[in-house]
């Protein structure tokens, strides 16, 4: 597949990977989106290789629904992927004053009631869920066209304004990480009636030991937040298979298992004195790891179900945990309120993280990739490599 086989710089058209059927793309010239009179459009610098790119792009997952909730097939409405989006302001439209052509930016790829001046606003929105928004779409995922494109148009309060010098390929990971901020958002807002809390002031409600199943991308994200946002001192143990990345999670500051080398459920006995941990994080997806939860935490500890997957697992699993009184979160998303201009707070507090140096994200970049025909493969097969921890596409022109 090549680049260059399509003029990426005309004034009306572009090119981009279109995913036609499950397994298959295409870079196509397709029409290049103008900005309405509040929106920007912004020529993409990065964009990050997610799992969700992965599922959708082998077949396994649809967010493209109809009205009555039913998934659009891919060869009546063909997607372009991509939801984790850095790049540069190419034009703004007539209403916009806080941005300007030049600016570095990030993408808030979600639709919600505040980005697009929906009045009254729903509950959802009201409340900060905006990614509950009951009118919510999403570039990238649920249609919408995403990043895997030379360009993409979004209402301006969806572009946040890099002010650093950190380099695209950093920044496009805001999104990624503000899911795990609002992930640990609302485990601090459901943990006021929890056992268990982080850094609780009372020592015997206070999480001693956390375990993350899962040392990928959302899993070195939990790691350092962890420990350098919420100043968690206790054990952080992190069940990984792979030896690069368990590496990675070591030097960001926990304690790593390897799985497959010993009992996992003996292991956080023997590291917890028999207590067990009062917080686990299930950050893998594998439904395996799902069906030891029982065996890992204490009784009314606090399960994080970050992961999605867990195909082939029984679901009967469940009984053994509700036994144990556990406080179930599962958010979806990178939502959270709005700042005063209309941004989201959560990509603005994700984007100022990484920037200040709070989460390193570079080491975990492992494949860099510098067009457009490489991608497929690496949505297909490359993400599989022993190596391979995260993938980052960077547009050149």
């Amino acid at each position: 597949m090549s680049d260059t086989s399509i003029e990426p710089h005309s004034f009306t058209s572009m090119r981009a990977l279109v995913l036609c059927d499950a397994g298959q793309m295409e870079l196509r010239d397709v029409p290049r989106p103008q900005a309405g009179a509040r929106d920007v459009l912004v020529r993409v610098a990065a964009v990050g290789l997610c799992g969700t790119d992965i599922h959708i792009f082998a077949g396994h997952a649809n967010y493209h629904t109809d009205a009555r909730g039913r998934p659009v097939p891919l060869n009546e409405h063909p997607q372009i992927l991509g939801h984790e989006i850095s790049g540069v302001v190419e034009d703004v439209g007539s209403e916009v004053r806080d941005l300007r052509a030049g600016d570095r930016v990030v993408i808030d790829q979600g639709l919600n009631c505040v980005s697009t001046r929906r009045t009254p606003v729903c509950e959802y929105c009201a409340t900060g869920d905006s990614h509950q928004c009951e009118f919510y779409r999403e570039h990238g995922i649920t249609g919408l066209p995403g990043g895997l494109a030379d360009y993409v148009a979004v209402p301006a309060v969806n572009a946040v304004r890099i002010e650093s010098d950190i380099e695209h390929a950093e920044a496009a990971l805001t999104e990624p990480l503000g899911c795990i901020v609002h992930a640990s958002d609302a485990v601090a807002a459901r943990s006021v009636s929890a056992r268990y809390k982080i850094n609780a002031e009372e020592k015997e409600r206070r999480v001693r030991a956390v375990l993350i199943c899962g040392a990928g991308p959302a899993g070195l994200l939990f790691t350092q937040y962890l420990r350098n946002v919420l100043k968690f001192d206790g054990r952080l143990l992190v069940s990984e298979p792979n030896e690069r990345k368990r590496a990675l999670a070591e030097s960001f500051g926990a304690e790593v298992i390897d799985p497959r080398a010993i009992d996992l459920m003996e292991a956080v006995a023997e590291r917890t004195n028999g207590r067990r941990v009062e917080y686990l994080i299930e950050a893998s997806g594998s439904g395996n790891s799902f069906t030891q939860i029982p065996g890992l935490i204490r009784k009314q500890a606090t399960v994080l179900l970050y992961g999605h997957g867990y195909a082939g697992t029984d679901l009967s699993v469940i009984n053994n945990m509700n036994f144990l009184e556990p406080a179930l979160v599962s958010p979806v998303g990178a939502s959270g309120g709005f700042d005063a201009d209309g941004r989201s707070s959560v990509c603005r507090c994700a984007l100022s993280l990484i920037a200040d140096g709070h989460i390193k994200v570079a080491p975990f970049i492992t494949h860099r990739y510098t067009s457009f025909g490489e991608v497929p493969v690496a949505l297909a097969s490359g993400h599989r490599a022993p190596d391979y921890v995260k993938g980052v596409l960077t547009i050149k022109r």
